[in-house]
Formats: structure tokens, C-alpha cells, sequence
């Protein structure tokens, strides 16, 4: 059975009415991003960084997984399927895909600010005083600059054994993620699915001028019936 492996971005989401990760001028729904997604930001003002996070997470739980989303969960049926999003929302689970690694987080869950392993799920507000077994504050399970992304090692191993690469809405312009390309095997075919499409550097190379919920639903019926 053929690997199909899938990096999506904030364009897969953008669809379902997810707002994308920054507006044209830096800043993430008014906030300077380093106040919202950094340790330092974190040590200034928890109260702060913990609102900006309850937003989103009653952002999420309104919106539904799109077309796109779906589309994906349809190869499971004649490919072995791996997911790795830079996504912090779980619509990828929601419409059903097995396989999901999220690099950067998870927006549904709390982890310990005294143990990283300990990680609960999480769909209320998380406020100051949400502490864990060890009586210390939670905080939102995402990876914030000049975090390590734990599992990056995890993604490599996927994209090393990847048969087909499919890019959905992420320009692949950000690191650590960007470098999964450099692990692809030379011959595997990449299709990149965006409607401004900006990659050059892939090998064997397929681009859909499309936005996913069109351009996905399309390669995966063409993969399908193959």
C-alpha cells in the first residue's frame, strides 16, 4: 500500500472560517504575536496569553471541518495515510483522518508547566488557578517561538517514507517545518495546492492554482481512481 503523506497549513482551515495565523501587518487579531505566542510573553502577562487562547478555542469548537478536510480522509481508503499540520486545531480529527501530527501543538489541550509530558484535554477556558496534579498552572499545549518542536523528529520519519507528498495551504516558508522537504526521497511526486502558489524547490513537482477545498477534492479523486 502507497504512502500518502499530507503538510497542511492555516489555508486548509482559513475555509472553515478558522482565522489565519497573522493580518498583513504582523499582528494576530491586535496582538503583537510575541505577546500571545512566547515564553517571554507568558512570564509578563499568563492572564493575557490565557484570554488570547480562550478566543480561539471558542473559535474552534464553533467551526466545522470543510470539504477539504473530508476529501483527505477519503484516501484512507486505498492509501495508508499521515497527516502532519502545522495546525493547533483538530478539524483533521474531526472529519475522521487517523493520522495526525501536529507540529506545532494542540489547541484542545492543557499541558504542566512542571512536567511538558503531562497533557490534559482541554475544551473549557483555561484561567489562572488551572493547576495541575502537581499543583502547578497549566498552560495551552502550543509551541511558541523559540519553543522546540518536539515533534519535528516524529514528521521526518513520515515524510522519509512518503511515496506522494500533497502540500495544502502553507507556503512552507517557515522553519523548522520548511526542512521537512529536504527529508522527501528524490523521486517521490509533490503536489502543492494553492491558489498563489510560491514553491519552486520541490522535485517532481505538480501545482494546483486552487484553494483546497478545490483544489483537494480534485487530486484526490484522481489519486482514487488510479
Amino acid at each position: 500500500m502507497q504512502h500518502i503523506v499530507i503538510l497542511t497549513g492555516a489555508g486548509i482551515s482559513a475555509e472553515s472560517g478558522i482565522k489565519t495565523f497573522r493580518d498583513s501587518n504582523g499582528l494576530w487579531e491586535g496582538h503583537d504575536i510575541m505577546e500571545v505566542a512566547s515564553p517571554s510573553g507568558w512570564a509578563r502577562n499568563k492572564e493575557k496569553v490565557l484570554d488570547f487562547y480562550n478566543q480561539r478555542r471558542k473559535q474552534l469548537l464553533e467551526v466545522t471541518p470543510n470539504n477539504a478536510h473530508k476529501a483527505l480522509v477519503e484516501l484512507e481508503e486505498k492509501y495508508k495515510v499521515s497527516i502532519v499540520t502545522q495546525n493547533i486545531d483538530d478539524l483533521h480529527e474531526r472529519a475522521g483522518s487517523s493520522r495526525v501530527i501536529h507540529l506545532h501543538g494542540e489547541l484542545l489541550k492543557a499541558r504542566s508547566t512542571f512536567d511538558d509530558d503531562l497533557v490534559l484535554d482541554w475544551k473549557k477556558d483555561l484561567n489562572l488557578g488551572d493547576f495541575c496534579e502537581h499543583h502547578h498552572q497549566l498552560r495551552p499545549h502550543v509551541v511558541w517561538f523559540g519553543e522546540a518542536v518536539t515533534m519535528f523528529p516524529k514528521a521526518v520519519d513520515v515524510v522519509e517514507n512518503a511515496d506522494i507528498l500533497i502540500i495544502v495551504g502553507t507556503s512552507m516558508q517557515v522553519y523548522p517545518a520548511a526542512a521537512l522537504l529536504d527529508y522527501l526521497p528524490n523521486e517521490t511526486p509533490v503536489y502543492f495546492i494553492d491558489p498563489k502558489p510560491n514553491i519552486t524547490s520541490a522535485k517532481n513537482l505538480t501545482i494546483i492554482s486552487k484553494k483546497a477545498t478545490t483544489g483537494v477534492v480534485q487530486l484526490v479523486e484522481s489519486l482514487l481512481s488510479l
